[in-house]
């Protein structure tokens, strides 16, 4: 086991001018359970090819441990890397498939047959060992291509979506299984997922990426709480946070027909006229006097509800009723008796703590 350092690593793809990965400067512990997470094209698979040796680093270097391994081939890292598509041998077993990585380095069978039945036993596929791929579930496959990379004993593991081919609920389940099996071995996992909630749930921190640069990286309760710009704010959490240009005040900023109190040192830094403010979905509820919503769509999910619909953000309305344009927010309530479609309810702000304030030119945080 051993840490990962990515030191002002940069990979610029031939014939391309911007690099799509810019100087990235991330270092997981020993150990840790890393997750890189953005939207598609940001560059995080990039950031794992390059680590296992699959992409070329055009700038910077990385370590495992104390190893600059920057120009060393795949097989010389000690990495195990699990694929989004598993890659198995179809004409192999699911035992043959495990051990073969230990087969090619010349390891005894004794030795071999020893450690995938431990692998196995660990990811309850004992009774799968002499199976083809073909005759496997997606989440079996999933778990011998887990077990491929643990017969090995690798110095670092590496997970490139490895869940996003399983349906919903086996997604659930194997993300949580993947976890507890991290935790149990204690190797040093670098995860890469689109997937905030995935992130969320699995990372011990969160690395969040965008055009290939770095945003943030925090543990999850750190970035949900306090995200450093208007692209993590906006990223993380489901539903997203509640992002709305709001006229500066005396004191704080206006939402809707009140006056939001926001430090006043706060709104010099900022330095404008408007701010962005976010709001999470959880920190409004219905009340009797407020900011006035016309429900468009209510979200059931069982145990929670969502209501999304248009408000008067800027102070601007009459206060005789909700606004058929302006903002469009999400609200949490309560889901044994949730609004109706077309009804018009008032929401105020449940924690003051609980707003965000970002600057309009730059989107960094303020507050």
């Amino acid at each position: 086991m051993s840490s990962v350092t990515f030191d002002e690593a940069t990979r610029v793809f031939p014939g391309q001018d911007t690099p799509a990965v810019d100087k990235l400067d991330l270092h997981v512990e020993d150990g840790e359970f890393l997750v890189l997470v953005g939207p598609s094209g940001c560059g995080k698979s990039t950031s794992l090819r390059m680590l296992a040796g699959l992409e070329e680093v055009d700038g910077g270097r990385l370590l495992i441990g104390d190893e600059d391994v920057t120009h060393l081939p795949p097989k010389s890292r000690d990495i195990a890397m699990v694929f989004q598509n598993y890659a198995l041998y179809p004409h192999m077993t699911v035992a043959e498939n495990m051990g073969f990585a230990l087969k090619i380095a010349g390891s005894d069978k004794s030795e071999i047959r020893a450690r995938v039945a431990e692998a196995a036993k660990m990811l309850d596929i004992v009774e799968y060992l002499e199976r083809k791929p073909k005759a496997l579930s997606g989440g079996q496959r999933q778990r011998v291509a887990m077990g491929r990379a643990i017969v090995r004993s690798p110095r670092v593991f590496l997970m490139d979506e490895p869940l996003s081919n399983l349906d919903a609920k086996l997604r659930v389940q194997t993300r949580t299984q993947i976890a507890q099996l991290q935790r149990r071995l204690g190797t040093t996992t670098v995860y890469v997922t689109h997937d905030q909630v995935e992130a969320m749930t699995m990372g011990d921190r969160v690395a969040v990426l965008k055009d290939g640069v770095l945003q943030q990286c925090a543990a999850p309760r750190t970035m949900y709480d306090h995200p450093a710009n208007l692209f993590v704010a906006g990223f993380m959490g489901s539903p997203s946070m509640n992002l709305m240009e709001l006229p500066v005040t005396d004191g704080g900023v206006h939402f809707g027909d009140t006056v939001v109190p926001v430090a006043r040192e706060t709104l010099a830094a900022a330095d404008a006229k408007t701010v962005i403010v976010g709001i999470r979905p959880e920190n409004l509820q219905i009340a009797d006097v407020g900011i006035r919503l016309a429900v468009d769509v209510v979200e059931e999910l069982g145990a929670d509800a969502y209501v999304y619909g248009r408000v008067d953000v800027g102070g601007a309305g009459d206060g005789a009723g909700a606004t058929t344009h302006g903002e469009t927010i999400v609200a949490r309530v309560d889901w044994r008796q949730p609004p109706s479609k077309g009804e018009v309810i008032n929401l105020a702000l449940v924690d003051m703590s609980g707003i965000h304030v970002f600057a309009k030119d730059s989107g960094e945080r303020l507050s």
